[in-house]
């Protein structure tokens, strides 16, 4: 064999380790590296209050409950007829954050928001039948003063968005999944 096979078998061989090494350092890299990366995924709990379920069927008309999702309470509202005419009566010229009934609900007779002032973080009164429901008897923010409308759009005081409408959709004619 001539020396320059010689060399050439050794380019070759040497070409080989490196690859190798290369390839088994990150690998490891990798292995290493998975528990620190997977370890920024949410944990299971999180994930399961991702959704939540909601039996309405017991709700009845102008009753309203909130619901945890998220850590956050969420108001479900089955609206009365005459509740759903003074929101759709609403002119959106006379509205802070303007829109429209229609777009902040599925189904007009329920309405479902996230129960959180958008001024300071503030949970809103207005749930129970005993609560103070503000100027446009929907919602009102002790705190600093927002009136909120039978939408949950805000009419008066420093909020500056309304009460927020989270993702969520019917899954039949009894049950809401939010999230």
């Amino acid at each position: 064999m001539s020396e320059s096979a010689n060399q050439e078998d050794g380019v070759i061989r040497r070409d080989f380790l490196a690859y190798t090494a290369l390839s088994m350092g990150v690998i490891g890299t990798g292995a290493a590296l998975w528990p620190v990366i997977d370890s920024m995924n949410p944990a299971r709990d999180v994930l399961a209050l991702a959704s939540v379920e909601i039996d309405i069927s017991a709700i009845a008309v102008g009753q309203s409950i909130t619901v945890k999702w998220r850590g956050k309470p969420v108001f479900v509202r089955h609206r009365t007829a005459e509740e759903i005419t003074a929101a759709e009566k609403v002119n959106l010229a006379d509205l802070p954050d303007p829109q429209t009934d229609s777009s902040r609900v599925e189904k007009p007779q329920w309405l479902v928001m996230v129960g959180i002032c958008t001024h300071l973080g503030c949970v809103p009164v207005g749930q129970k039948s005993a609560d103070a429901k503000g100027d446009y008897d929907g919602w009102f923010c002790p705190c600093h003063g927002s009136h909120y409308d039978t939408s949950g759009r805000i009419r008066k005081g420093p909020a500056p968005r309304n009460l927020e409408v989270p993702p969520y959709q019917f899954v039949n004619d009894t049950l809401i999944k939010v999230g």
